[in-house]
């Protein structure tokens, strides 16, 4: 979900109204213990496999910054190839030669009007040699998808000129002055240079937001998923397109799926790759309600233009990121009811393709790239990626996919970080004709004598999925298993991991039918585990805000809830953002065609069913959900005298980025749980 608007009046008027509120318990020691261990992680930003399978390179944090290290492909032998401090290193690319490696640094020290500060270059190091790595680019704005060229001779980029943000729409919005659409549009463009150095050259047209892109093994011709601007709105009303790899060079649309019939019309297309003899490209093609968040069929086209091929229906799996082996073979990472799964698909010239596994992983993955996205050897033996669980901290892992062989972690970055949550498990469980699936932490120091309460935590999205993986520094269910509750992560209809079948099944249907998946798992952990039912507590972030505000007008069950960048009405909403595109495929028309399909998921409709006290939380320039959506959901609360609080953080987007914004977040969050959850007193 995505927005771009934000009244600043209302906005004052917010953060008055959240200043006339009790303090939070800032001092907390137990939060101020969990934040400090989750700060200690050393992430790994990216890593990439050495075409000839021999080496890794990774940026890890390193001193609160990601720097650059190579290592031998077992892990061993890791060494910095770079001098430099105080800067940060990221988007590893290994030349086809296996010596030189390409990555971004932002060590030049120019300040950019990007939102992170200094100004990222494309940088080469020789890896063979003990030479400094040599600066390719002087930029000025934001650049991303770095790849080399198969011959060596250039590298590829998206690029935005003059950025003053990322090229995101979950970059903080913003402000909206001046012609609003018409004036400081944004447009990312694909984008080379010679490895060399010298002259950065645009290829893509300057009239189209370039989202992804892929070169052809022939380095001949690009592939790109692409729309008009503004990019933050129109990434769902996206055209496949090809071009010669050339500046200036005419385009054709290969795919634009408006004018399709069939299941892929309207819907959204990401990770577009040539076959290795350039004859087909292949996609993930589905419905997505985030760019990034991919998910879907296995979509092909000749790469000429044609109709569109699923060769993945009625698969029970969600494809996210593909990658050719050969013209008749993709290496394909997925995900199977929350968790992830890397499979070899065999792709004949007409019908469905074959899947076979190559390995299962209860955790998250991914290069750093895209989404679950792999680092494959040049023979596709080999794979390198990052991964993580909610036991296990990050660790640079490497697969044989040829032997089937169980993926190895190759660092020991954090293997001295203990978790300081509950266990994990999954739990599944049928509801209504589906199977369902979700995770349960349980409480810290669990204690199988007692009864706990519960906190449900609802993904945003709603395409989107909860996988294992080590807690991030803010809010979140791993905070709150710590603090003692069990936490409950169900993946409703319309998520990943079931089927494309799945994530359509909540289209017209927000907080219906997801909302009786997420009760029904509640019921089902309630039979085998001591959890209170009467002190149920509801919270979610995005799309699972908008899920908390919706539920608690829907059902009394839940004793308190905390509502993260919600949406509390979908028709106001739909005027309110600059980016309504996302809304028709799962709406089915515009506000304007049919307000009543908005109206019958908009919480302020119920509101006078609330009973449930709910803390509502926003960031001031969420660009995804706006504001003043939490502000309305607050102020009818008030007015039905449901206890209520708001807090609107300054300068802060869809995800906070000030440390003291998260601490604050989760302390007001576990004095609100703690308040109206808390353990009745003995004899009571």
């Amino acid at each position: 979900m995505r927005t771009t608007w934000i009244a600043a009046a209302v906005a004052l008027a917010c953060a008055t109204a959240a200043q006339a509120e009790p303090a939070p318990k800032a001092d907390d020691p137990r939060i101020a213990a969990i934040l400090d261990g989750l700060a200690k992680v050393r992430t790994v930003e990216s890593v990439a496999l050495s075409p000839d399978g021999k080496h890794l390179a990774w940026a890890v944090k390193t001193d609160g910054k990601p720097v650059l290290e190579v290592a031998d492909a077992d892990g061993h032998n890791a060494r910095r190839v770079t001098a430099t401090k105080g800067c940060s290193e990221t988007s590893v690319a290994w030349a086809p030669d296996s010596k030189h490696l390409a990555f971004l640094s932002d060590c030049a020290g120019k300040t950019a009007g990007v939102e992170e500060g200094k100004q990222n270059d494309i940088n080469v190091v020789d890896i063979t040699s003990k030479a400094a790595p040599k600066r390719l680019t002087h930029l000025t704005g934001y650049v991303d998808g770095l790849s080399w060229s198969a011959d060596g001779k250039q590298l590829g980029f998206l690029y935005v000129p003059n950025a003053t943000r990322r090229a995101s729409a979950t970059a903080a919005a913003k402000p909206q002055l001046g012609e609003v659409g018409v004036e400081g549009i944004e447009v990312q463009q694909v984008a080379t240079v010679d490895a060399a150095g010298g002259a950065v050259h645009v290829l893509s047209p300057a009239g189209l937001h370039v989202y992804e892109y892929a070169l052809s093994a022939d380095g001949k011709r690009i592939a790109y998923v692409a729309a008009q601007p503004p990019g933050d709105n129109n990434w769902w009303v996206a055209k496949l397109y090809v071009q010669p790899a050339t500046a200036g060079a005419k385009n054709e649309v290969v795919v634009d799926t408006s004018t399709l019939q069939g299941g892929l019309k309207d819907l959204q297309m990401a990770v577009p790759r040539f076959s290795p003899d350039g004859s087909r490209i292949a996609f993930i093609g589905g419905l997505m309600s985030d760019q990034g968040s991919t998910g879907g069929d296995i979509w092909t086209v000749p790469a000429s233009g044609g109709t569109p091929t699923d060769i993945t229906p009625n698969t029970h799996t969600t494809p996210v990121w593909l990658s050719w082996a050969a013209d008749d073979r993709l290496i394909v990472s997925e995900q199977v009811a929350g968790s992830s799964r890397v499979s070899s698909y065999a792709v004949p010239a007409q019908g469905a393709a074959t899947p076979t596994t190559l390995f299962d992983l209860p955790m998250s993955l991914g290069d750093g790239r895209l989404s679950m996205s792999l680092s494959l050897s040049q023979d596709n033996s080999h794979a390198a990626f990052i991964a993580s669980a909610f036991d296990k901290p990050f660790e640079v892992h490497v697969a044989d996919l040829a032997g089937k062989a169980a993926p190895v972690a190759v660092t020991a970055f954090n293997a001295g970080l203990k978790p300081s949550w509950g266990k994990a498990e999954s739990i599944t469980w049928k509801n209504e004709g589906h199977d369902v699936q979700g995770w349960l932490l349980y409480p810290a120091n669990y204690n199988p004598s007692k009864r706990y309460g519960m906190i449900v935590s609802i993904h945003g999205g709603p395409a989107a999925a909860v996988l294992p993986r080590w807690p991030g520094q803010g809010y979140g269910p791993a905070p709150l298993s710590a603090l003692g509750y069990f936490v409950f992560m169900p993946n409703p209809r319309g998520s990943y991991g079931q089927g494309e079948a799945f994530v359509q099944a909540n289209r017209k249907d927000f907080g219906y039918g997801d909302l009786r998946d997420a009760l029904a798992g509640v019921d089902t952990i309630e039979k085998s585990h001591p959890v209170d039912d009467h002190r149920l507590g509801l919270t979610g972030w995005s799309y699972g805000g908008f899920m908390t505000m919706f539920a608690v007008t829907q059902t009394d069950r839940f004793k308190a809830a905390v509502a993260g960048a919600g949406i509390s009405n979908w028709q106001s909403y739909y005027g309110q953002n600059l980016i309504d595109q996302w809304m028709k495929p799962y709406f089915g028309a515009s506000v304007y065609d049919d307000p009543g399909v908005y109206g019958k998921s908009s919480a302020i409709n119920y509101i006078k069913n609330v009973k449930t006290p709910t803390l509502v939380v926003v960031g001031e320039r969420d660009a995804e959900t706006p504001a003043p959506q939490s502000f309305e959901f607050w102020h009818a609360l008030r007015a039905q005298n449901v206890p209520t609080s708001l807090v609107v953080y300054p300068g802060e987007g869809h995800g906070f980025a000030r440390e003291s914004s998260r601490r604050d977040v989760l302390a007001r969050a576990l004095a609100w749980f703690d308040t109206y959850l808390r353990e009745p007193a003995k004899g009571k």
